[in-house]
């Protein structure tokens, strides 16, 4: 086997490797009401800098979207409903041969261990906002995960969900696998250094 280009791989959770997507859209009532929540949560998750609590964030974002107030509620109780993508496992698994893995996830400690256990068993590293102290893009969740790990930023490769945190990860100095499934538009000027619409290319460039 070749030596690895990585000693780590890093994940956003909620969109890299979980389609949260569905779940939302199914809570919100739709598509179109769902991408309004989550487009409202996003701005003001990634414009919240400084925790607040992840919960609240969520509710705030429903209300700027015009859903009632049980939103939040519902998607608590649902949380356990959400499904990693397809081919998600099999790259982890293939992956987990090569390297270190981790997630860098905006969810509150308790949410993001659940979400992180239904998309793999094995991570090394689990990194919240709450526990970091603030939401990504700013560089302490990141940051908080390589040192957890012991890897150094040009040795790990961050696989970014959202937009946010190709130049958020890129800040750092981790190269960046885009995972754009949905095709968001990018954030800023900062380009990945792989953009795709799937994981399967990932463990080739591990």
């Amino acid at each position: 086997m070749s030596e690895a280009r990585y000693d780590a791989v890093l994940f956003d959770l909620l969109t890299a490797l979980i389609d949260s997507w569905t779940l939302w859209n199914d809570v919100a009532g739709g598509e179109a009401e769902g991408m309004a929540w989550r487009r409202a949560y996003l701005e003001i998750t990634y414009g919240c800098g400084a925790y607040r609590p992840y919960e609240t964030l969520v509710a705030e974002a429903a209300a700027a979207a015009g859903l009632p107030p049980d939103r939040l509620k519902m998607l608590s109780a649902r949380w356990n409903e959400l499904t990693p993508w397809p081919e998600a496992g099999e790259a982890l698994s293939a992956l987990a041969k090569r390297a270190k893995l981790g997630v860098v996830t905006n969810c509150s400690k308790a949410k993001g261990a659940a979400a992180a256990r239904i998309a793999y068993a094995g991570f090394d590293v689990v990194a919240t906002a709450e526990e970091a102290g603030f939401y990504k893009p700013c560089p302490e969740p990141y940051a908080l995960a390589l040192k957890r790990l012991g890897a150094t930023p040009e040795r790990t490769l961050f696989v970014a969900g959202s937009a946010s945190d190709v130049p958020g990860a890129s800040a750092l100095g981790m190269p960046v696998y885009w995972h754009n499934r949905i095709g968001l538009p990018a954030t800023g000027d900062v380009a990945p250094m792989v953009e795709e619409r799937t994981l399967a290319a990932l463990p080739g460039l591990v």
